[in-house]
């Protein structure tokens, strides 16, 4: 299920996302607040160094000459870049498609949706988000610190109704009230155990299982790849709520209804009852939202469709639950008894009505934010938004480290050793943040970062494969480099970032 629920909707976090945490920033800056959580620890870092880059004096920048292109080369689209255009880390409206030889030879199922895959940096903690409770499957799960707030809340709800049902109990009913807590987020676990299953079936990556405020939520990294598989991995946490239900409908019948168990029993059932029907709701960032977006996906053949029809039924499902949350508790239409108009009861019953409503609207906003996010991912092309580089030896002074590269046309510098093969890269806010007067007496390596593995990209990446690659290692820049090997040129992570927001403002 969603966030809202009691169950967790599978979600993306993520592509429903999870993309860079720098461009989900951006892009909730775009519409409405989601994390995606669907780009790039990579992208932050570069934001850094872009700002460090903003403040530098202008004479401290090489100028920018026009960059001359050999016969048959493919021109290259340019990141665009605010910053002065004669420093070397201006991006220039048209660079070169190739470097020539003298260059030297990216649920919740939620239901906001599935987040791109991430690839965890190697030697770094895994994904946070609470207490760690155990690893089924291989998936970690985790108590946030908001559902030690809702337990309390069930044990002295839950104990207040026990009291009336077995007053013999004393103190002794907020045990069994804790007891039913803990038993019912058990449940909810199994819910979204059931989605983790069937992800991982299907060949989808599970970041975590976060149990939280009201439910739980399995980040699923990746889309289904077909309408039918969406359906599927969206069913089988009701689905499952429903067979609990039943499990413990037999138990409660196997026992005396006047007793602690009977009593246990009963509060389960009528709870996963609940959590199943809650989540079948039609729409966005419920199971049921994501039932309804993979029958629209196969009707129109376009998930985009889907996602837009199950995200406007969630935002209309949010504002019934808002308003006609609280009138159904007042009349007595769910079970209860009728309510006077001002009582305490009324204020609670429109606080968690608001509550609930805030969740599905946010998250139906989310789930549309991902599919955006998804349907641009494409567009960002390593091969289109690499610095052309020169390459300079490590005792090259920087002065002329950068003439080089004027003369060349270039906007990054690669470090290579006596055999021209590539050793580091030099950042470009080591650059600007040397004053001109220094440079001559200051040698390139003191500024460059050694190039690890996993910062050498293939100039073919491109959209989730491209991102999920620069959050594996985050860095400010990475050597991109053809299948032969053969030097390309220069990524700056700030240019992926500045691309990423482009794409994301623009309309689908």
């Amino acid at each position: 299920m969603d966030e809202s629920g009691g169950s967790g909707r599978p979600r993306s976090d993520g592509t429903d996302g999870r993309r860079p945490a720098a461009a989900e920033g951006a892009a909730a800056g775009s519409e409405a607040p989601e994390k995606a959580d669907g780009a790039h620890g990579a992208a932050n870092t570069d934001a850094d160094s872009a700002a460090g880059a903003d403040g530098a004096d202008d004479t401290a920048r090489p100028r920018e000459e026009t960059i001359r292109q050999a016969p048959g080369e493919e021109q290259r689209p340019a990141a665009e870049s605010p910053q002065s255009a004669d420093r070397l880390t201006k991006t220039p409206h048209d660079t070169p498609g190739k470097a020539p030889q003298d260059t030297h030879p990216e649920y919740a199922h939620a239901s906001h949706g599935p987040a791109p895959k991430t690839t965890p940096p190697k030697n770094k903690k895994g994904p946070g988000g609470g207490l760690l409770m155990g690893r089924p499957f291989g998936v970690p799960v985790y108590v946030a610190p908001s559902w030690f707030l809702v337990a309390a809340l069930i044990t002295w709800v839950f104990g207040g109704q026990l009291d009336r049902v077995l007053p013999e109990l004393g103190a002794a009913r907020y045990l069994v009230a804790l007891f039913f807590a803990v038993a019912f987020y058990a449940s909810v676990l199994v819910h979204e155990l059931a989605h983790t299953v069937v992800a991982l079936r299907y060949k989808l990556p599970v970041r975590r299982i976060q149990l939280q405020f009201f439910g739980g939520v399995s980040e699923i990294e990746k889309e289904s790849e077909t309408p039918g598989r969406e359906f599927v991995l969206a069913f089988v946490g009701p689905l499952l709520s429903l067979v609990l239900a039943g499990v413990f409908y037999g138990g409660m019948r196997a026992v005396d209804p006047g007793t602690v168990p009977g009593v246990l029993l009963a509060g389960l059932m009528i709870s996963n009852l609940i959590v199943a029907a809650f989540n079948l709701l039609p729409g966005l960032p419920l199971d049921g939202g994501r039932m309804l977006r993979a029958v629209v996906w196969k009707i129109t053949g376009k998930p985009m469709s889907g996602t837009i029809a199950a995200a406007w039924v969630g935002r209309a499902l949010a504002i019934s639950v808002l308003i006609g949350l609280p009138l159904l508790n007042q009349s007595g239409a769910l079970g209860g008894e009728t309510q006077d108009i001002g009582g305490m009861d009324t204020v609670t019953d429109a606080l968690l009505a608001a509550i609930l409503a805030a969740i599905i609207w946010t998250g139906a906003g989310n789930s549309l934010r991902m599919a955006r996010l998804r349907e641009h991912l494409p567009e960002l092309r390593a091969r289109a938004l690499t610095r052309r580089a020169v390459p300079v030896e490590s005792a090259t002074p920087l002065s002329e480290a950068l003439r080089r590269a004027n003369d060349a046309g270039a906007r990054a510098l690669v470090v290579v050793d006596a055999d021209g093969d590539p050793m580091s890269v030099v950042r470009e806010a080591a650059i600007v943040g040397v004053p001109e007067h220094r440079r001559p007496w200051v040698t390139v390596s003191g500024l460059a970062q050694d190039i690890s593995e996993g910062m050498r990209v293939s100039a073919e990446l491109a959209g989730e494969e491209l991102l999920d690659t620069l959050r594996a290692t985050p860095a400010t820049e990475y050597l991109v480099v053809e299948a032969s090997g053969e030097i390309y040129g220069v990524l700056s992570a700030a240019d992926v970032e500045r691309a990423f927001v482009k794409a994301m403002a623009r309309p689908s």
